[in-house]
């Protein structure tokens, strides 16, 4: 992907937004690139919103994609549906899979999908508008998502309505999302709630990280309970409390424990050098348009869970904390 760089002059006594500085450099790009084409936006290193007021001193650094589809095209991509009616679709999203599209992935994503399964036709794309008209366009029914390499349950919304009643049970935590993970190593004890912020890690910008004592980045909040271990690895069930990009993640690194398979937090294990992202999806508790009680949604256990359970019973006792 393409970087622009630049750094505010240390004399610079002006008040403009970020957007309207790059435009006005002699090699800047115009707004309505930055709009519709940045992946992200980092300002001495932590990411911003193009509105951010730049000052004396600052080094913009701008990552960006090109080649803006001008339309997503409907894709025949089989799903795993697990329930559906006329407001909504629950997927069991399959390992891999990006949820919409985005900078680097403008098919064969979860939309791409729906759009097909839901006989849609392909949805033009704005270069020019607003941020939330161009992500809106680019994300029609989903409410919340998974990262690529995680599996499991992701609702989406066949309408409007569905989708801003979906929307508030999430900006308002009245449902439940849990997961379960492998990792590498054990935790502390055996049920905990580990609260902290998460900031991006400021030596590398694709990763994030647990930071506590400070109110910079954004609060985040997991409870986690230890199933069982295996030798130096845990199984271990994690409820949301907040839903922040890689938290889980980030926060199993902070306790000591990264998931097995993770390529950004964690290193290569000898024992399974050929392990994926061991996260899943598993449960999803939400009220559906209509309904007064909450809908309970279940996974099954993912093959690639059952392989390295496998191994690891085979080779260690199960014992717990």
């Amino acid at each position: 992907m393409p970087f622009f760089s630049a750094k505010v002059p240390a004399d610079y006594q002006g008040q403009e937004r970020l957007d309207k500085f790059i435009a006005s450099l002699p090699n800047g790009m115009n707004r309505s690139k930055l709009k519709s084409g940045v992946n992200e936006i980092l300002v001495n290193g932590k990411k911003v919103k193009i509105s951010q007021k730049v000052k004396a001193g600052d080094q913009i650094d701008i990552q960006w994609e090109d080649n803006i589809p001008d339309n997503i095209e409907p894709q025949n991509i089989p799903l795993d549906i697990i329930y559906e009616d006329d407001n909504v679709t629950v997927v069991n999203k399959a390992q891999g899979m990006v949820t919409h599209p985005a900078c680097g992935n403008w098919d064969g994503t979860l939309v791409n999908a729906l759009l097909y399964h839901w006989g849609r036709q392909a949805i033009s794309q704005l270069k020019e508008g607003s941020s939330a008209e161009i992500l809106e366009r680019r994300r029609p029914g989903i409410v919340h998502r998974l990262d690529k390499e995680t599996s499991g349950i992701i609702i989406t919304a066949k309408n409007r309505d569905t989708e801003e009643y979906l929307q508030k049970q999430f900006k308002d935590k009245t449902l439940q999302k849990e997961y379960i993970c492998i990792c590498c190593g054990k935790p502390p004890k055996r049920t905990g709630d580990i609260k902290t912020q998460i900031i991006r890690d400021p030596k590398n910008r694709h990763r994030f990280k647990a930071v506590i004592d400070t109110e910079e980045g954004k609060y985040a909040r997991t409870l986690y309970h230890c199933i069982a271990t295996y030798g130096n690895y845990s199984l271990m069930r994690v409820r949301l409390k907040t839903g922040r990009t890689h938290q889980i993640r980030v926060h199993m690194k902070y306790l000591g424990c990264p998931i097995l398979g993770d390529s950004i937090y964690n290193k290569s294990d000898s024992n399974f050098p050929d392990a994926t992202l061991m996260l899943h999806s598993v449960q999803l508790k939400i009220k559906l348009p209509g309904q007064n009680d909450f809908t309970c949604f279940r996974t099954k256990t993912p093959e690639r869970f059952k392989k390295v359970q496998k191994k690891l019973k085979a080779k260690y006792p199960k014992s717990l904390i």
